[in-house]
């Protein structure tokens, strides 16, 4: 492979030798451009060709596809900044120092391309700290998803939620400017702790057994959840080092309170970001099929009840001879769960 690139080089290399003395033969052309313009496309194909090279032999033992977006990636960074410091030289030779050479450059680009800069400055800040990286699920101001790319002036993302629920894809792709990471506010799914918490709120009727409601609700969140509270207490010790988080307990619960419409039975279990509405799915079929097995459990749905102090009231609350009439002010509406 390497001999046939450099014989398709030499003839590559012939031919613009060729063009560039017919340029200079037969047009009134400065000869030191036309030497530049021959130094800057041969540089271009030499830089071309040697990134080439070097991703064909990465590729024969670099096999995650991951690994590979960033290989190419970081060979094309290298290879533009090679390309603008020796082109840069060769069209500029007063700058014999490349120090005054980027610094001139530098501050040219600052007077008039303030946001591509700042978007620059973003991209570096994104290479050095990391606060995302491809693959990472984020939520940036207003927009959530995946990353899928990150460039020089902007990152892209497979976006999450909006219209669609429980964190789901919308199919829709999403550029974000790089300096955003300097004025929005950004959420990582994906770094450190690398679960996160979720809950699922459970509405019965206040003449359902609660207690027994709320030991098939435990037994069906450990059944899918408590597997994953080792993974997540390494994960923890591990987030540790880099962050102040700490929890006392990572096992799967189940709250108790109570509504106006109810008892709310609230479980809180762990998962992986992108396994959000998977689980909640598996746990919901297991309670909709226990909960079919007993019949002193029932779920709050939208309803109306008409109460007579008369009938269901306490001795003494009203008199015993009085008609029983509806009171339609002391309603209930029961709301069904999400």
């Amino acid at each position: 492979m390497i001999n046939t690139v450099t014989s398709i080089f030499k003839t590559v290399v012939e031919r613009l030798v060729e063009f560039s003395h017919w340029l200079q033969k037969f047009t009134d052309v400065n000869p030191d451009v036309v030497k530049n313009v021959f130094v800057t496309l041969v540089v271009i194909l030499l830089i071309w060709l040697i990134r080439i090279i070097v991703l064909r032999i990465a590729f024969q033992w670099v096999k995650d596809v991951k690994d590979r977006y960033q290989w190419r990636k970081i060979s094309t960074y290298i290879g533009v900044f090679l390309g603008i410091l020796v082109i840069g030289r060769t069209w500029f030779e007063a700058f014999q120092s490349v120090a005054t050479f980027l610094g001139l450059f530098s501050a040219g680009l600052a007077i008039a391309l303030k946001d591509p800069l700042v978007n620059l400055a973003g991209w570096v800040f994104i290479i050095w700290r990391r606060p995302l990286e491809v693959g990472d699920r984020i939520q940036m101001g207003d927009y959530a998803g995946d990353v899928i790319d990150i460039r020089i002036f902007q990152f892209t993302l497979l976006e999450i939620g909006n219209w669609v629920h429980a964190d789901q894809s919308t199919g829709r792709i999403i550029h974000i400017p790089n300096g955003k990471v300097f004025t929005e506010m950004q959420a990582n799914y994906s770094k450190g702790f690398e679960y996160i918490w979720n809950e699922i709120p459970v509405l019965l009727t206040f003449e359902s057994d609660w207690q027994k409601a709320k030991e098939i609700l435990k037994e069906i969140v450990d059944a899918n959840a408590l597997h994953l509270t080792e993974r997540a207490e390494r994960k923890v010790r591990q987030a540790a080092r880099k962050f102040l988080i700490f929890y006392t307990n990572l096992t799967p619960t189940v709250y108790t309170s109570v509504r106006d419409s109810g008892v709310l039975l609230t479980i809180r279990y762990l998962c992986a970001p992108r396994d959000r509405r998977g689980s909640e799915q598996e746990i919901w079929e297991g309670i909709l099929k226990r909960f079919a097995l007993h019949d002193d459990i029932d779920f709050a749905y939208p309803t109306q009840r008409f109460y007579a102090n008369s009938l269901e009231g306490k001795k003494g609350a009203g008199s015993s001879g009085a008609t029983a009439v509806p009171d339609t002010s002391k309603t209930r509406n029961v709301k069904k769960p999400g």
